[in-house]
């Protein structure tokens, strides 16, 4: 839970983004002690050099990771020059665009400054900032969709160069009272290793070539594509019909074409081969 800085510290400290606080990961080593939780941070270190393309790096952070840090949406930030641009992707399984929010992020332009900017602050130390009623990050697109999502308290913290320049910073939008001390030190653990693995996803993604991007975008159609994603998020047939306002049937004659054309067997081969082929993107 964000809490207040006391007097004392206030006095001591940077100014800082108004509803945020700097997470003390200090105060909280001693929660990672527990036999249990040693085991998943070298579970998840392990996990991480694993990690060579974008699927993977979803499947870590949406699988293992949570284990950990408990999160509903994960943006990565790269930060390019001085002053810095931002690119950004977005993680997450609990909808099934979180590039939408990615792209707003972008969008709204004064949230990665001002998350940057608090992270700098606080001598690069993890930030727990609260997006509500007196939400510091303005009332665009991206805070509102936050709010939609329930994903309100966001735990933010990077990895910087030797000069202080900030190279990355990673987001996570967590529900209200997910993010306190203990996530603040899970998450400066890890950053590096995140860091490391998101990196080597953008070099992956950069030696594609655009032959190979484009023989995997036009194997399916649009409504193929919906409905698949549909399946990776565990939905059934009749649920995705109901959300697609269309039959079962029709459902399940597209999920038959589907796995016609991807040459497989089942549902589950069928999120495989599409993610190996990068024509879902999750």
């Amino acid at each position: 839970m964000t809490t207040a800085l006391s007097t004392t510290e206030t006095a001591q400290a940077a100014p800082m983004l108004p509803g945020s606080a700097e997470a003390k990961p200090t105060d909280a080593r001693s929660a990672a002690t527990d036999f249990l939780q040693i085991e998943s941070i070298v579970l998840n270190l392990d996990a991480s050099l694993r990690v060579h393309a974008r699927a993977h790096f979803f499947s870590w952070t949406q699988g293992l990771l949570q284990s950990l840090i408990r999160h509903e949406l994960l943006i990565c930030t790269l930060c390019l020059g001085k002053p810095p641009a931002f690119r950004a992707d977005g993680f997450s399984m609990t909808t099934p665009e979180p590039n939408l929010f990615s792209d707003m992020f972008l969008r709204d332009t004064a949230v990665a400054p001002a998350l940057l900017k608090a992270w700098e602050e606080r001598r690069y130390q993890p930030v727990i900032v609260d997006v509500g009623p007196a939400n510091p990050l303005g009332s665009g697109g991206f805070t509102r969709e936050l709010e939609r999502l329930g994903a309100t308290q966001l735990l933010v913290h990077g990895i910087h160069d030797a000069e202080g320049r900030a190279i990355s910073l990673f987001i996570f939008a967590c529900r209200p009272g997910s993010a306190a001390q203990r996530q603040a030190y899970l998450v400066q653990l890890l950053a590096p290793s995140l860091h490391a693995a998101w990196i080597r996803t953008q070099l992956t993604k950069r030696a594609e070539t655009n032959g190979d991007k484009a023989s995997g975008g036009s194997i399916l159609t649009v409504r193929e594509l919906d409905i698949l994603k549909w399946i990776y998020l565990g939905k059934s047939n009749f649920e995705i019909g109901a959300i697609l306002k269309i039959s079962p049937l029709t459902v399940k004659n597209h999920v038959q074409k589907i796995l016609r054309k991807l040459n497989v067997v089942n549902r589950t081969q069928a999120i495989g081969k599409a993610l190996e082929l990068r024509i879902l993107n999750p």
